[in-house]
């Protein structure tokens, strides 16, 4: 048994703070309120971390620093350092993974939540009324709740599609042996994550999206570099293309697309989206409401429906990044231990795409800034010190500014894009200006050499403008005659 795993004891008849869900929502949400002296109860009807932990940020991010290391001794021949092509030992790989789940494990655990003086069950949550929920068939009344149950992979509805055992980003984590053949169904983070790592780790890989690029939330021209960056990495990408259906051939099978070409493989990956799980939680006899999708409807400060319940993560249909379901399950608690009506803010949630290189953006788009009258200041990769000196030059860091220099939004793309995200992401949520950031001093020489310079770029044109121009010209003069 896993320290994660809640012990099958009786939940209390009454709380203060029901939490349904010991994904990062939950737990945080669990702390959080136990913080303030309630009585909380988190319910998981299997263990503490969800999918963050177990099948999301944690393994994939160990995949990819094996798919990274894979190609490290390909990429230093450009720096006149010889190699050999690597040995790749895909059980070590998937041992590395446990590893690095089991030692992150322990702030996800049981234990971990008790010390704050909240009680975890393990069971399944149904609500039973506005103010009663059944756990196992025990009764539990409570002041407040909050469902933080997540979501799940979405498996589209294609012919043949489950007979063919399709792999998902849940399921993995299962595999102990490398496909030679992996055919990845969607084009988004998940998917361009996935297929890079795996192509890097020696299957042949084809990655099929139906939009006309990858990545269509990001920025234009960095969906092309992961394009590219895909392809070289001897990813086939096939964009426009739709699934019709799916031939299973004993242990794996092909891919069949509406144009009636075929991708044969050994396993087959969707990554099409995630779907809420809300069902059998009797939402309706809480009377909390869904939307059409079966996301828990929530308002700003994430109460629902119903005025005792509120809902985080996932479920309620907002941006699925962890570190924002974190930030959600501490205002929901708050929210309702307090009796407080703090807002989530949306303006500045920061997202990164793991593949290499890497694409990170906050607030606006790039892609949307001339509609809104904004303008993007960027710097090249290659005009950076720092990028230059490790051969790293493929990418840019792009602010979008206001008419009065307020940071607005920043994509960024290259290595530890990511990392360089925090200081764009503090200047959208603070508001700060590119003369703010320009006047700090950035240690040099680093990936965020490209950030800064934007910005400085930003200033060097508000300088030029006919007004302030005037208003320079003006003071050297009153400086000339003060000297005199």
């Amino acid at each position: 048994m896993t320290v994660s795993v809640p012990s099958p004891t009786p939940p209390p008849s009454r709380v203060d703070v029901l939490v349904v869900g010991g994904g990062t929502a939950g737990l945080v949400a669990a702390k959080s309120a136990a913080r303030f002296g309630a009585d909380v109860l988190l319910v998981e009807r299997e263990r503490l971390g969800g999918d963050c932990l177990w099948s999301g940020c944690v393994p994939s991010k160990a995949l990819i620093a094996a798919a990274h290391a894979a190609v490290a001794l390909r990429d230093r021949d450009a720096l006149g350092v010889g190699s050999q092509p690597p040995r790749i030992d895909v059980t070590s790989v998937f041992d590395h993974i446990d590893h690095a789940i089991r030692t992150i494990e322990p702030a996800d655990s049981v234990a971990s939540v008790e010390a704050t003086g909240a009680r975890v069950v393990a069971g399944t949550a149904v609500f039973t009324s506005p103010t009663t929920a059944s756990v196992d068939g025990a009764s539990v009344r409570f002041r407040q709740a909050v469902i933080a149950t997540g979501s799940s992979p979405a498996l589209p509805d294609i012919p043949g599609l489950a007979d063919a055992n399709p792999l998902t980003s849940e399921t993995v984590w299962g595999l102990r042996e490398r496909p030679a053949r992996l055919v990845v169904l969607g084009g988004g983070a998940i998917g361009c994550e996935l297929a890079q790592a795996w192509a890097r780790l020696g299957s042949a890989v084809t990655l099929v999206h139906r939009g006309e690029r990858l990545l269509p939330k990001e920025d234009v021209d960095a969906s092309a570099i992961v394009a590219e960056a895909l392809r070289s990495d001897s990813v086939t990408v096939v964009l426009r293309a739709r699934a019709a259906r799916v031939r299973a051939e004993g242990r794996g099978g092909a891919l069949v697309l509406d144009d009636g070409s075929e991708h044969p493989f050994d396993a087959l990956l969707v990554a099409t989206g995630r779907t809420p799980r809300t069902a059998g939680l009797g939402l309706d006899r809480a009377g909390v409401a869904t939307d059409e999708r079966g996301f828990v409807r929530v308002d700003a400060t994430l109460r629902t429906s119903n005025r005792r319940i509120r809902a985080a993560g996932d479920v309620a249909g907002l941006p699925a990044f962890t570190h924002l379901a974190g930030v959600g399950g501490s205002l929901a608690a708050t929210n309702a231990v307090l009796g407080l009506r703090r807002r989530l803010d949306l303006t500045a949630v920061p997202r990164v795409t793991f593949t290499d290189p890497e694409v990170a953006a906050v607030g606006v788009s790039p892609n949307d800034a001339e509609r809104l009258g904004l303008t993007v200041r960027e710097v090249p990769l290659a005009d950076t010190d720092r990028a230059i000196a490790d051969g790293r030059t493929v990418g840019f860091a792009r602010l979008v500014v206001d008419a009065r220099g307020r940071v607005r939004g920043a994509a960024i793309v290259g290595p530890r894009a990511g990392e360089t995200l925090g200081e764009a992401s503090l200047a959208v949520a603070q508001g700060l200006t590119t003369s703010a950031l320009g006047a700090v001093t950035h240690a040099y020489p680093t990936y965020s050499d490209a950030l800064w310079n934007a910005a400085i770029a930003d200033v060097r044109a508000r300088l030029e403008r006919p007004t302030l121009r005037r208003v320079i010209a003006v003071l050297r003069r009153l400086r000339t005659l003060v000297v005199r």
